[in-house]
């Protein structure tokens, strides 16, 4: 098979089971925001599918252009989808989609305005040293959180998805910067393709071996109480009776010795404390508890002592951030988003209704 019809025919089988992907993704996660993501990535890989040219130096066509800036602009869809994928709290803001434009913008001027002017060489680099920034900030966020996820099979899964991603993002942004300007080369866009073929298709028999749901699940935690799945099981001797030990042990140091306030404190140091390896606490947290990352254990406590503090008459005047750091957050504005998010409003107007109501 020549080398431009097989470059044709793994593009067309990446781009169909992209397509798969983004319906199977929008039927089951359409409501949630790392599902949101995995559909824009997958639409953006697609148009990455149709339009990537190793060692191409021509200025792209009319018709062309918007899809190179869709393709672009995906690194900046996988750096948030990174973001979404590790922290089950998190939700794009404003600013986000900002810097999304900022991206597809730069890529439409790229190809309509620079490209066509004589500096192709250029936006190629520049294109590509831009989606190598974005899968740097992937990759932090994927190592920096890596140690608070609390569920096991989504760790496994997730570390094939991410550094699979990753991997061919990186690769591919220095395959057309090295090229370009040498002329389109037909093996380099093959072993490209089939690289973009295998990573889509790892994700995808990932996905369904384990399922979406245990990686892009919301959270749903009860705070300090036996899940209703271990309660239904409490008759069962041996591991269910020692879980429920285990985590009246575990309610007992958050409340007596109140860990969650010290600075830095870890999921292993907390199971040294416990004498229980790493992995059984977190199955612990995760299965009884219903947590699903070590931070959002963590705040709930450090939330619960903040609500008591704040509806106290004697602290009326403690002022907030005071309160935020007594209960060990490290600084105002991630306390005030933690604190939103579990009781909707701000700790100020949390103060004041409460206040009001006595």
């Amino acid at each position: 098979m020549p080398l431009e019809s097989l470059d044709l025919a793994l593009r067309a089988a990446a781009i169909a089971l992209l397509a798969v992907l983004a319906v199977s993704l929008g039927r089951d996660l359409g409501r949630q925001w790392s599902g949101r993501l995995a559909i824009a990535l997958a639409l953006g890989a697609a148009a990455h599918a149709l339009t990537f040219n190793i060692g191409g130096a021509a200025a792209p066509s009319l018709a062309v252009a918007p899809l190179i800036a869709v393709a672009t602009a995906a690194i900046v869809v996988l750096w948030l989808f990174c973001r979404a994928l590790f922290d089950d709290g998190f939700a794009p803001r404003w600013l986000h989609g900002l810097i999304w434009l900022a991206v597809f913008g730069f890529s439409m001027i790229s190809c309509l305005v620079l490209g066509p002017s004589g500096h192709v060489r250029l936006v190629i680099v520049a294109n590509n040293l831009l989606a190598l920034g974005f899968v740097g900030l992937a990759l932090a966020q994927t190592v920096r959180s890596w140690s608070v996820d609390l569920v096991e099979r989504r760790r496994r899964v997730r570390a094939v998805v991410v550094i699979a991603a990753l991997g061919y993002g990186g690769v591919n942004a220095l395959l057309q910067i090295g090229t370009v300007g040498g002329g389109a080369s037909e093996l380099a866009n093959v072993i490209n393709a089939a690289m973009l073929l295998a990573v889509v298709g790892a994700v995808a028999l990932m996905l369904l071996r384990v399922g979406a749901g245990d990686v892009f699940a919301v959270e749903t935690p009860r705070a300090m109480a036996v899940s209703e799945a271990a309660a239904a099981a409490a008759t069962k001797a041996g591991e269910t009776v020692a879980n429920r030990r285990l985590v009246e042990r575990l309610t007992r140091l958050m409340a007596d010795e109140r860990i969650y306030r010290q600075e830095n404190v870890t999921i292993g140091a907390l199971a040294t404390r416990l004498g229980i390896p790493e992995y059984r606490l977190r199955r612990l947290i995760n299965s009884e508890l219903g947590y699903r990352n070590f931070s959002s254990f963590l705040n709930s406590h450090r939330i619960a002592e903040a609500q008591a503090a704040l509806a106290d008459p004697a602290q009326a005047e403690v002022p907030v951030i005071t309160i935020a750091m007594d209960a060990g957050f490290q600084s105002l504005g991630p306390f005030n988003r933690a604190f939103k998010a579990v009781t909707g409003v701000t700790p100020t107007e949390y103060r004041r209704m409460r206040r009001s109501a006595a």
